[in-house]
C-alpha cells in the first residue's frame, strides 16, 4: 500500500479481502509505520467506502438538507467506513498514549485480573529448613505459613472522542486526528502520574496480612527509606548497604533483591551518568596517598523522569527493581469501541460516529523490599 492512501483500492481491497483481514492490513501498516494516520483522508474514505458515498457526503452540506428528509428514510450503511476510521482513531490515541515521556507506564508490568480489588495468595517461603536425613530416615516435611497480599479496587476511566459532519464533509481529518491524539496523551498522562505516585511512595497502598504499610519505611518491619544525597559511588553503596541488610519477615534471611534501575529526576542525571559510567575512582588519604581502582558501582541502567520534579522533590532518588516492587492490577487495557450508527447524537449534535477510549486499573504495591528510597534531607 502506498504512503498516500488511495481509497478507492482501499475498498477494492475491503470487497475482496472482507473486513477482518483487511483492518487487520491497515492495523500491521500502521504499527510498523508504512502508513500513518495522516496519510487517510475522511471525506476520501467516505466517498470510497459508504454505498453512493459521495452522495452521503453532500448531503451533509447544510444547503442540501431539504433533500435530505426526502431520502431519510434510507439507513445509510457506513460499517466500513467506521471500521477503517477507527483504526486510524485508535492508531493515532495509541501514540500518544505510549508517549516516551511516560517511562513509569511502560516499565510497570500489567498483571490481568476479574475483580476490582481482591486478596493474592501465597506461601510463605520456608528459608533454612533442610537437614540431613540419615540412611534409612524418613524425610522431613516441608511446612509453610500464610502470606497474602491485598490490592486496591480499580478504577475506570476514559473519554468519547466525537466525528462530526462538519469533519467529514470538510475534511477536518487533522482536527479528527489531533483529538485522538490528546484523548491518549489525558489518559496516558493520568496514568503515568499515578505510577509516579506510586513509585515515589505519595500513594502508600500496601496491605500485607491484613496490615496497611508505607512503602518506604524507617523502622522495622524493614527499612528502605534513608538520608543519602546522590554524590558519588559512595552514595550507591550507601543504598546497596541498605538493601544488604532487608530482611524476609518469614524467614529472617536476605531478600533475593537485584536491583538494576537507578531512578533520578532530570536535576541528577548527568551526576547518575557521570557516577555509572565513570571508568575509574581515584581517592586520596589525608597522607595525599592516592589510590586508583576500576568503577565500583554496578553497571545499571539510569531511568529519568520528568514527573518526579513535579510529583516529587528534585533531589530525591531511588535505587531498585519497580518491576518487582510495583504491578498495574489492570481489568482491560486500553480499549477503543464505537458508538452504533444512527445514534441519537448524529440527529441533536450533527455526530456522525463516536470513539470511545477506555481503560480499567489501579497500580499496587507488591513487593516494597525490592525498592529503595534516597533522600536530601
Amino acid at each position: 500500500m502506498l504512503a498516500d492512501v488511495n481509497a478507492r483500492e482501499l475498498k477494492r481491497m475491503y470487497d475482496l479481502e472482507g473486513p477482518k483481514r483487511t483492518c487487520k492490513m491497515i492495523r500491521e501498516g500502521l504499527n510498523e509505520g508504512h502508513l500513518r494516520p495522516e496519510d487517510f483522508s475522511l471525506r476520501a474514505l467516505a466517498e470510497a467506502l459508504v454505498p453512493d458515498g459521495r452522495e452521503w457526503v453532500q448531503s451533509m452540506d447544510p444547503r442540501h438538507a431539504g433533500s435530505s428528509i426526502l431520502e431519510a428514510g434510507e439507513a445509510v450503511d457506513s460499517t466500513a467506513f467506521s471500521n477503517i476510521t477507527g483504526q486510524i482513531v485508535y492508531s493515532r490515541l495509541m501514540e500518544e498514549f505510549t508517549n516516551e515521556a511516560f517511562v513509569f507506564s511502560s516499565l510497570i508490568p500489567s498483571t490481568p485480573t476479574r475483580l476490582s480489588g481482591e486478596k493474592i495468595a501465597g506461601m510463605a517461603a520456608v528459608g533454612d529448613k533442610t537437614e540431613i536425613v540419615r540412611e534409612g530416615m524418613p524425610y522431613q516435611h516441608a511446612g509453610f505459613g500464610e502470606d497474602f497480599t491485598e490490592t486496591p479496587a480499580t478504577d475506570k476511566r476514559g473519554l468519547i472522542i466525537p466525528v462530526t459532519r462538519e469533519a467529514i464533509f470538510f475534511d477536518r481529518t487533522g482536527l479528527v486526528l489531533r483529538q485522538a491524539g490528546e484523548v491518549g496523551q489525558s489518559l496516558g498522562l493520568n496514568k503515568e502520574k499515578r505510577a509516579t505516585d506510586l513509585v515515589i511512595g505519595a500513594t502508600n497502598n500496601f496491605k500485607w496480612k491484613g496490615t496497611s504499610y508505607n512503602t518506604y519505611q524507617t523502622s522495622a518491619p524493614w527499612i528502605n527509606d534513608h538520608v543519602n544525597v546522590l554524590e558519588d559511588h559512595t552514595d550507591i553503596d550507601n543504598a546497596e548497604q541498605l538493601f544488604a541488610n532487608i530482611l524476609d519477615p518469614n524467614t529472617n534471611e536476605p531478600v533475593l533483591v537485584n536491583p538494576d534501575l537507578l531512578i533520578v529526576p532530570p536535576k541528577l542525571q548527568s551526576k547518575a551518568r557521570r557516577i555509572v559510567n565513570s571508568t575509574e575512582v581515584r581517592e586520596t588519604t589525608n597522607t595525599n596517598t592516592q589510590t586508583l581502582s576500576p568503577n565500583p558501582v554496578s553497571p545499571y541502567s539510569i531511568v529519568v523522569s520528568r514527573y518526579l520534579t513535579v510529583r516529587d522533590t528534585a533531589d530525591t532518588w531511588y535505587l531498585g527493581d519497580p518491576r518487582r516492587a510495583f504491578t498495574y492490577m489492570e481489568n482491560w487495557p486500553i480499549t477503543v469501541t464505537q458508538a452504533p450508527q444512527n445514534s441519537e447524537a448524529e440527529f441533536t449534535q450533527d455526530i456522525v460516529m463516536r470513539f470511545k477510549a477506555s481503560e480499567r486499573g489501579n497500580y499496587a504495591v507488591m513487593q516494597p523490599r525490592a525498592m529503595v528510597r534516597n533522600n536530601p534531607s
